[in-house]
């Protein structure tokens, strides 16, 4: 096999008694040709470093609401616990950097969309390509199963060590020619691996780009993210209200965030790539007023297979009134006073935080009418906006 000598990251010689090259070179052909931006080749052996990082990102509550994480530390540490035969993992990175479609018209469409929720799920959208590739392995002779972030995989630190990039202080995954907008999927085989990239040397430097551009200051030391700050966490994951103290910093941020992606140096200077992932205009700028009007019945129907999902239709409701609170723009009054009478108690008082952002006349009649709201939690919030308390520290 002949090695690029100008690519820094060099391939470490070949060990007696390994998996045959061309069928590991076959496999992961197959990987870019299915459409992946990267894809290498790594031993399935999960060091105890990256698990005892893991655990303490835990232990110091970073997870925040995310307790479900906690369940899953001994299965991450030995990825044979998915996978019994597991002995390599192929490592597939793809890119969801996508160029901004046109915006359609008509509705309420404001706030940002971080870029990996523009195409329908990127579970759904990578399931079929990854059991093509399933079946390419099983013609070559070789068992395997893929993975995307649904399986307790600690896939960043599979993707370093198989040379595709480095975890930046964001403490995502970041490429060289791809940047840090990117998405992990792994096919777990049980070919002994083949010859290895040696892990990526870190570029990031003496850049703090991304930690200075964080609006929450969700990002500490040691490559460490704080889910209690971050407003990806909030937007995405946490049920219930949102704590009012970051709710200004959130300014337009709709669902998930980019921030800390988007001002990477390597990202700005990546193309505009993704083959599998293509950005749909409804999910880039969707129509905030059907969140508040229709039923989440309605909501799972018209957004099944999408990132919105995991969020169901109180959360983007709950988002989208933190969004109308930032822009202050009156046009949106009416909007904010029909979430006033969502079941969601939630939406109802992230609604009653918003209007007490603005403080006019308008804003505040609704207010009135929602002081006999019976959600403790709804009224405190109303008190407080009628004392123009919100409008005062946003």
């Amino acid at each position: 096999m002949n090695v690029d000598k100008s690519n820094p990251v060099m391939i470490q010689t070949v060990g007696a008694g390994l998996a045959s090259p061309n069928k590991a070179d076959a496999l992961k052909n197959a990987a870019l040709e299915l459409g992946f931006d990267a894809a290498e080749w790594v031993s399935a052996a999960v060091p105890t470093s990256d698990v005892q990082g893991f655990s303490s990102w835990l232990d110091a509550g970073h997870q925040a609401g995310m307790d479900y994480l906690e369940k899953s530390v001994s299965r991450r540490a030995d990825v044979r616990t998915t996978f019994a035969l597991a002995q390599s993992a192929l490592v597939l990175l793809v890119s969801h950097n996508h160029v901004a479609p046109e915006k359609p018209s008509g509705g309420t469409r404001v706030g940002r969309v971080a870029r990996y929720a523009w195409s329908f799920d990127y579970h759904t959208v990578l399931k079929p390509v990854l059991q093509k590739l399933e079946a390419v392995a099983a013609d070559l002779g070789i068992q395997a199963k893929a993975c995307v972030d649904h399986a307790p995989i600690l896939e960043r630190g599979f993707a370093a060590r198989a040379g595709i990039g480095w975890q930046g202080r964001s403490s995502q995954l970041i490429h060289t020619k791809l940047g840090a907008l990117t998405t992990l999927a792994v096919l777990l085989t049980d070919a002994e691996p083949p010859e290895i990239l040696e892990p990526h040397a870190d570029r990031c430097g003496k850049c703090v780009a991304c930690v200075t551009a964080c609006p929450t200051d969700a990002i500490l030391p040691n490559r460490i993210v704080d889910s209690r700050r971050c407003i990806a966490y909030y937007t995405v994951e946490h049920r219930g209200a949102v704590p009012l103290e970051l709710r200004a910093k959130f300014g337009d941020h709709l669902f998930g965030c980019d921030d800390c992606l988007d001002i990477c140096p390597w990202t700005t200077h990546a193309g505009k790539f993704s083959k599998l992932l293509e950005p749909i205009p409804e999910l880039v700028y969707p129509n905030l007023e059907p969140w508040f009007l229709e039923s989440g019945t309605w909501f799972e129907k018209h957004f099944t297979n999408t990132a919105f999902s995991r969020a169901r239709r109180k959360g983007m409701a709950r988002n989208a009134a933190i969004v109308l609170g930032n822009l202050r723009d009156e046009n949106h009054l009416w909007l904010l006073g029909q979430g006033l009478t969502d079941i969601g108690w939630e939406v109802r008082e992230a609604c009653a935080w918003a209007l007490g952002c603005f403080a006019t006349p308008t804003a505040l009649n609704f207010l009135e009418r929602a002081r006999t709201d019976l959600d403790a939690r709804v009224q405190t919030t109303v008190i407080r906006a009628l004392k123009l308390e919100f409008a005062q520290v946003t």
